[in-house]
């Protein structure tokens, strides 16, 4: 029975972070664990989800505090409970420090399940590209489309060695159950060395090009994944992308304008700050005390695009929007940086 403590913690904060306990965690490999959590019956709906979103983590290390996304390796339709997984990374101070603290019992702040990385009901088959972690949002779309459906999958799925293979024995699983309905190829980069676009052309030409693909995992692999299904006559618009980190901010051009100031309004509060060189618009937002919406971080997720009235901005990454919003004047706040001396955008 949940006590009046309890309940009080499970209710969603000004940031839209609910505590939830975990239920189990359970280790996948040597540098990978799940968490599953405890959904209360009240929350259900709360934390509903489609296969390929992911969840906001809000956790303190060493006092201070991070947010982190990971996505969901469960399938709505074939598990009850709620589960992320969360591979090492080297320079990663939440995923090492959930690999290395995380217990059955904790509670953790987890906001939402949000994210476009999602199946929308084309009836076309399904490929998918992962590389390491990247499989996590992969392997909740495989489960589901192979639950739901009757159409076919199949997954290229790239890892440095056969020990790093997360979900192994539950991939083989659906293979074994379904047949000529799931292909599933692996690649150590050990034995074959690294992805190459000439191994993804092969791949997609046993399907076709008419698939949707969903292609997760490190920078580079889903750069030559991306180049490639694209040479091979897939329409960008069935490439679908899940990034979990973006490249670092360049450095400006030679004789690029330099931003003097930012304004930004939200919820009909405007506020105007100096900018501080390198930092996207939404970083200058919560300098300027503004709660902005925001979750990925990536320019994956679209929660905190904004428009741009006046002035002008680049983007780093851009998973979110089309080249239509764009050219409107639309941004990722997470991943804008100012281009003119001046530059207002409105939170919508």
């Amino acid at each position: 029975m949940t006590s009046p403590s309890e309940a009080a913690a499970e209710t969603a904060d000004a940031d839209g972070f609910t505590s939830l306990r975990i239920k189990d965690v359970v280790r996948e490999t040597d540098d990978a664990i799940s968490i599953i959590f405890d959904v209360p019956p009240h929350l259900a709906e709360h934390f509903s989800y489609r296969a390929g979103q992911y969840l906001a983590l809000r956790v303190q290390v060493s006092g201070q505090e991070y947010r982190r996304c990971y996505s969901m390796s469960s399938s709505p339709v074939k598990h009850q409970d709620l589960r992320v997984t969360i591979k090492r990374d080297r320079d990663g101070v939440v995923s090492n420090w959930l690999n290395d603290h995380a217990a059955t019992g904790d509670r953790i702040s987890v906001s939402a399940p949000e994210g476009r990385f999602v199946r929308s009901g084309t009836g076309r088959d399904l490929v998918a590209f992962a590389g390491g972690s990247g499989i996590t949002p992969v392997f909740s779309l495989i489960q589901t489309e192979l639950a739901e459906s009757t159409g076919r999958a199949r997954l290229l799925y790239a890892n440095r060695e056969v020990t790093s293979v997360i979900f192994r024995e539950a991939l083989d699983g659906l293979v074994d159950q379904h047949g000529e309905r799931f292909g599933l190829q692996h690649h150590l980069d050990v034995e074959q060395g690294v992805v190459t676009a000439e191994k993804i052309a092969a791949f997609i030409a046993e399907t076709g090009t008419d698939a949707d693909c969903f292609v997760c995992g490190p920078g580079p692999f889903m750069d030559t994944v991306e180049r490639a299904l694209l040479d091979a006559g897939v329409p960008a618009e069935q490439v679908h992308l899940e990034r979990f980190t973006v490249a670092p901010v360049p450095a400006p051009s030679p004789g690029a304008e330099v931003t003097e100031t930012v304004t930004i309004e939200l919820d009909r509060e405007t506020v105007t700050v100096d900018y501080r060189a390198g930092h996207t618009l939404l970083q200058m937002a919560r300098m300027a005390g503004i709660r902005a919406p925001s979750s990925c971080e990536t320019g994956s997720c679209g929660t905190c695009i904004a428009q741009v009235t006046e002035g002008s901005a680049r983007l780093l990454n851009n998973d979110a929007l089309d080249e239509d919003e764009v050219a409107e004047g639309l941004v990722v706040t997470c991943q804008a940086l100012p281009t003119s001396p001046t530059i207002r955008f409105v939170y919508e």
